[in-house]
């Protein structure tokens, strides 16, 4: 198919403010987790789907299967719709107090 471009679940992108790498990013309406650094102005790999370990909000128990949302104020993932982009689903049980959690990022731009 001479129309196709890439599969999508990496995506070149620019960074907006500096990123490091393995940090969660929120690009518009898009999730993903950085790959690499990069300062204000530079292009990084941003995975968009896989599982990750993230920060999380602490004080909240996570179960296999319950949805996950960027807190893009606080940098990090929570339980809680409000105010949130729901970005995947948890992955593996996260006790309360936990300063991570993995989620299963599934890429949907929502």
């Amino acid at each position: 198919m001479k129309n196709y471009i890439q599969p999508g679940s990496t995506l070149t992108v620019i960074a907006a403010a500096a990123v490091t790498s393995g940090q969660g990013v929120l690009v518009g309406r898009m999730f993903g987790v950085a790959a690499t650094s990069a300062a204000i102005g530079e292009e990084y790999e941003l995975h968009r789907c896989g599982v990750f370990e993230l920060p999380k909000l602490e004080a909240q128990a996570w179960t296999v299967g319950q949805r996950v949302y960027w807190d893009d104020g606080n940098s990090r993932l929570t339980t809680v719709a409000t105010g949130n982009q729901l970005v995947g689903a948890v992955s593996v049980p996260a006790p309360d107090p936990s300063p991570t959690g993995f989620a299963l990022l599934d890429g949907t731009i929502r």
